[in-house]
Formats: structure tokens, sequence, C-alpha cells
């Protein structure tokens, strides 16, 4: 049996909790099965936090994950707190802990199962195949940089500031990232700006170029982000890695993910960089929201949670077979024909989110038998 690790759980707000739930299905049936088990530590972070102590993230909710091999997160935010000051609201929390855990590089695929290619709002030829990994950088842009904040003027008026800039060490760092993963791939990158407009992506273009010399075996191309946006819903199988800014992979990402035809499918990775010992911080998620409007009603999807997870066990514990054992587990339930609301077509079976756990650990019984 291999060395346990060490997990922090943060469910977070809305359908976070139930979604986690099916989760810890899936470990608890690997603790079994498989050659590693998982010491689970649970915290707050969102509403649920700001509700227990006033602030979405406590500081002793960071030195835990900062102690733990990795962090899994289920969602925050919702309605009961968009009242609250702005430093006070359940994504500072998220923002925080991207933060202090210097986690640079979010990872987030889109990728189309075939049983799902007809769930997408685009025609079928366009998606169906369709495996793009997008890599945002994280801590740095317009989210972070500073002067920023909103001051009234003299004559009463109000003025807004927010603030783009990067270092070309950040630039770097996220873009060797983006080559090395390309180089495990199909070996082409993209690299995604506004140099026309912005001088800081005119750095951020430079830098890229100025690197690709150590990734010979990968063609580095650059586009402009409204081309990509356009390119993205015209033909997206163009797109193998793509690598942007903050706010660019931000906005991206989201629309790649709609390729797919469900929010509730896409998982995520936000990795730091490796220390001496060749560990890493790093925090899974679901792209997916907190649904406020559903929670407790046992319809959210669990997948992209589930595969959340699967990018755990291949990107922080580097067992792969496990997490190709995970992958195929949600392919077979969807080609059984298994759908929550969210991806549910004519001719499926509406199952609820704890149903489809149930599958799921099923299809694991199965394939490893």
């Amino acid at each position: 049996m291999a060395a346990n690790k060490s997990l922090l759980f943060l469910p977070g707000d809305g359908i976070g909790p139930e979604v986690m739930d099916e989760v810890r299905r899936v470990i608890d049936w690997m603790d079994q099965k498989r050659t590693v088990t998982f010491d689970i530590t649970e915290d707050l972070i969102g509403g649920a936090a700001y509700d227990a102590h006033g602030t979405p993230l406590t500081d002793d909710t960071v030195a835990k994950a900062k102690a733990s091999d990795a962090v899994l997160m289920g969602a925050v935010g919702g309605p009961k707190w968009d009242v609250l000051p702005f430093e006070h609201r359940p994504e500072r929390g998220l923002l925080k802990i991207r933060k202090e855990l210097e986690l640079f590089a979010n990872l987030r695929p889109a990728v189309v199962f075939d049983a799902l290619a007809d769930a997408s709002s685009l025609k079928l030829d366009i998606v169906k195949g369709l495996d793009i990994m997008i890599i945002r950088e994280l801590t740095g842009g317009i989210y972070f940089g500073e002067p920023r904040g909103v001051e009234t003027l003299p004559d009463g008026t109000k003025r807004g500031v927010n603030t783009l800039t990067y270092t070309s060490p950040e630039v770097e760092r996220i873009g060797r990232v983006g080559f090395e993963l390309a180089q495990k791939r199909d070996k082409r990158l993209c690299s995604i700006d506004k140099a026309n407009v912005l001088e800081t992506t005119v750095m951020w273009r430079e830098v890229m170029e100025s690197i690709k010399g150590d990734y010979p075996d990968v063609e580095l191309s650059h586009m402009y982000v409204d081309n990509a946006a356009m390119q993205l819903v015209r033909n997206p199988k163009q797109f193998d890695v793509i690598v942007t800014t903050n706010m660019f992979g931000d906005i991206l990402s989201d629309c790649a993910a709609m390729l797919t035809g469900s929010l509730g499918m896409l998982p995520s990775a936000s990795l730091g960089a490796e220390d001496s010992s060749g560990r890493r911080a790093a925090l899974y998620e679901p792209v997916h929201g907190s649904a406020p409007d559903i929670t407790g009603q046992k319809l959210a999807n669990p997948l992209a949670t589930i595969l959340s997870f699967s990018m755990m066990l291949r990107y922080s514990f580097d067992l792969s077979d496990d997490a190709d054992m995970v992958d195929q587990a949600v392919q077979n339930v969807l080609a059984k024909g298994l759908r929550t609301a969210d991806i549910m077509g004519a001719g499926k079976t509406k199952v609820s989110t704890t149903e489809m756990g149930e599958a799921v650990i099923a299809e694991l019984d199965a394939l490893a038998d």
C-alpha cells in the first residue's frame, strides 16, 4: 500500500458539499481497491467560512492547505452573500487561497465525450472529438495589479481603476508550463494576447518568443483574444494547448466549457511551482459555480468534481493508471445513457447526484475486476 496522501476538502457553498460527497465515495473505493490511501481533513471556504468566522478564508485554513499534499474544492458564492462588502465576498476566499499557495497555473481541459457530443450548442462535426487544454495564468494580471479601487474625484464623479501588470519571470514560468504540456500532447501551443493594444501583452508575446527555442518540437503561434473567442466557436479543433493571461483565460475557458455541452462536466487544476523535493502546491475544483437554485435537491452533476479528483491523481500524485480508470468509469456511465438534469437529452435516463455517483462506483468495480 502506498503512503497516505493528505487532502484538504473545502466543500464550500451551494451544491459544493453535494458533489464533494460523491468524490468521497470514489476515494473510499480507492482506499479499499487500489494501492493508495487518502487522509482527508475538511474545512470551510467562501460563504460558509464567512458565516462561521466572518471571513471567506481563515489563516488557519490556509495553513492546513499548505500542509496538505493537495486541496479539493467544491464551489463558492451565492445570493445570500451578495450584499457583503467586496473584501468579504465568498469569491475573495478563492482568490486568497490561490494567491497564498502561489498557484500560478490554472489548467482547464475542454473535452467533448463522444456520448455528450450532441449536448453542445454547436454542430456535431465541429465539437466531436474536441480536446483542448487552456492554461490560465492565475496570480498576476488585472485581478491583482496595483493600483486598484474606486475613488471620488473633486467634482464628485467616481473613477474605477484596475491595473494590468506582469513581469517577464511571471510570463516565462506560465509559458514553460504551456510548452511542457504541449510536448505531452499534439505539440501545438497558441499564446493568446492583445498585443495590438496592450503594452503588457506586447511584452508577454516577446517573452513567449524568447523561450520557444528551448522547445524545438513545439509549434508556437500567437492570436489576439478577440479572434481567439471567435475561433473557439468557429473551429475549436484548431487548438491543442492555449496559454494566456488571467482575465483572458477566465473568459475563454468558460467559452470553451460550453462547447462541451455543460459546465457540470469540466474539471480544473491550479498548480504552483515545484519545490526542491519535487512537491508542488495544488488545488483542484470543478469549473461550475455553486448553483444555489438547485442546492439540496440532488440535481447537481458530480462528474466535474470527480474528474477534478482524477486530475489530482494525475498531476499531484503521478497515478496515471488510477486517473485513467476514473476517466474511463465516467465515460462508461455516459455511454450507458445516464444523465443528470444539466446534460439530459432525448432517450436518456435521468439520475440524481447520488445515483450518478453510485453509477461511477459500479463502473470502477467493473474495471477493477
